[in-house]
């Protein structure tokens, strides 16, 4: 990591040049070079002076091939990054302050780097805000905050995980500024890329981590999928992980004759209102299933994962249990829970991972649509938008297609032939226009190959 001037990063040759060297394409470098210098515009506005030393991180956006809703529940999913992301230049501070500028949405807002900091729930800052209370009560002692620009071209609430790649970048500029790596609370508990996702995916979410305990998170109850995807891909790459801990099963070559086509649908997912709820939910119904099973087996079995390979016939007992419901949650929720996790997991992801392996892509594109089947029929995840992404992706030639993230709207991904990819977007744009005229209006198509983890910007 290195530092330069907030102008260096208005020199877009050399900082496209950067950025190519640390593993983005040449095209998507001069979009994120474009997006720095716009942060640089926004830090410069605010009154800071150009000559000022500043921190450049770029953050992207994850795509999460398979692996629906399996991350907490001990599972595994694959992933990759998109060469999409945030951009976030930072100055450093004398005192415990952040002051955070988001151009994209026209906004700026300031608050002490402090525990007793109260997030605003809804707002763009709570994940930020949400940070700097969880790393306050962690690292204890001074700390300095920083003036921080933050901007992208990635869509919003479109499943991608923006926010989490908004908290990724803030960590990474915190802990820069102020050395954590060189403490022993973080060098106890965070050895290597994977565990810092396993940590921040704690800071969401509330919980602790090993000695770091936790405050109230983002208000969601999830896992670690999003931050190990954006801080542990690698460019051509699939990485399938399983979590508690945050293990790299296998890394898995995406040929260079296919890229990913997203779609966005432009019905916004944000963890927010009423889709938190609908997320938090679905969670609820694993841990409800896990809670059952310890309270009928006297098992202390961590996640749904370890009770389904504790025994052959545990998936058996298992639906035995959940006969009666739970509380508000009925029968059926809890089993059909309950078999998406088991069909996803442990029938699709192996056999999935398997034919990409042999280049069998009809075999892949099968098992894909049996995801994006059970994401509708069991997880009830979805939107009319996205079944209808994904069928017609399907119906134009891509070689598989799926609905990813939280659900309730987002995205859907498309692999198709790189020879292909500008006319199958054409198409499939259009198709859903006509479909979905409305939503259109929200819509971003496009395309990527797996990109990087995030990183800080080298010799700007």
């Amino acid at each position: 990591m290195s530092t330069a001037t907030i102008e260096a990063y208005l020199d877009e040759a050399r900082l496209v040049e950067s950025l190519v060297g640390s593993g983005l394409s040449e095209s998507a470098a001069r979009a994120q070079a474009a997006q720095f210098a716009r942060g640089a515009t926004a830090l410069l506005d605010d009154g800071l002076p150009r000559d000022a030393e500043a921190i450049g991180v770029f953050v992207p956006g994850r795509i999460e091939v398979l692996g629906k809703h399996t991350d907490y529940c001990g599972g595994h999913s694959l992933v990759a990054a998109a060469q999409r992301g945030i951009c976030f230049l930072a100055v450093r501070r004398d005192d415990a302050v952040i002051r955070a500028i988001a151009p994209d949405l026209d906004d700026k807002c300031e608050f002490a780097l402090a525990e007793n900091v109260e997030p605003t729930v809804g707002h763009w800052s709570n994940y930020p805000m949400t940070l700097a209370r969880r790393v306050s009560r962690n690292f204890p002692g001074q700390l300095r905050g920083a003036h921080i620009a933050y901007c992208g071209d990635l869509p919003p609430d479109s499943g991608m995980s923006s926010s989490s790649a908004v908290l990724i970048g803030m960590f990474m500029v915190i802990s820069q500024i102020n050395d954590l790596e060189s403490r022993s609370e973080y060098s106890e508990n965070i050895t290597d890329r994977r565990s810092l996702a396993a940590y921040l995916g704690s800071v969401e979410n509330g919980s602790d981590f090993g000695s770091l305990t936790g405050l109230s998170g983002v208000g969601t109850r999830g896992g670690s999928e999003d931050h190990t995807a954006i801080l542990n891909a690698q460019p051509g790459w699939l990485g399938r992980y399983s979590y508690f801990p945050v293990t790299l099963h296998e890394n898995l070559h995406l040929s260079d004759e296919y890229v990913f086509v997203l779609g966005c649908s432009g019905v916004s997912a944000p963890k927010t209102g009423s889709a938190r709820e609908k997320y938090n939910r679905m969670s609820r119904r694993a841990q409800t299933v896990l809670e059952i099973w310890r309270q009928d087996t006297g098992r202390d079995d961590p996640h749904l994962a370890a009770v389904i390979e504790s025994a052959p016939d545990a998936t058996k007992r298992l639906a035995d249990m959940l006969a009666d419901g739970s509380g508000d949650l009925t029968e059926e929720e809890l089993v059909t829970r309950c078999d998406q996790f088991i069909v996803e997991n442990f029938q699709i992801m192996p056999a999935a991972c398997a034919a990409l392996v042999q280049g069998d892509m009809e075999s892949f594109g099968v098992f894909v649509d049996k995801s994006q089947e059970l994401a509708d029929t069991k997880l009830g995840s979805q939107v009319p938008q996205t079944v209808f992404l994904a069928g017609s992706a399907r119906e134009l030639g891509a070689a598989a297609a799926s609905s990813f993230g939280a659900g309730f709207g987002g995205a859907v991904w498309a692999l198709v032939r790189k020879d292909q990819a500008d006319d199958f977007t054409a198409k499939w744009s259009a198709r859903y226009a006509n479909a979905f005229p409305e939503e259109n209006k929200s819509s971003n198509f496009f395309a990527t190959t797996p990109g990087p983890a995030a990183f800080f910007v080298q010799e700007a």
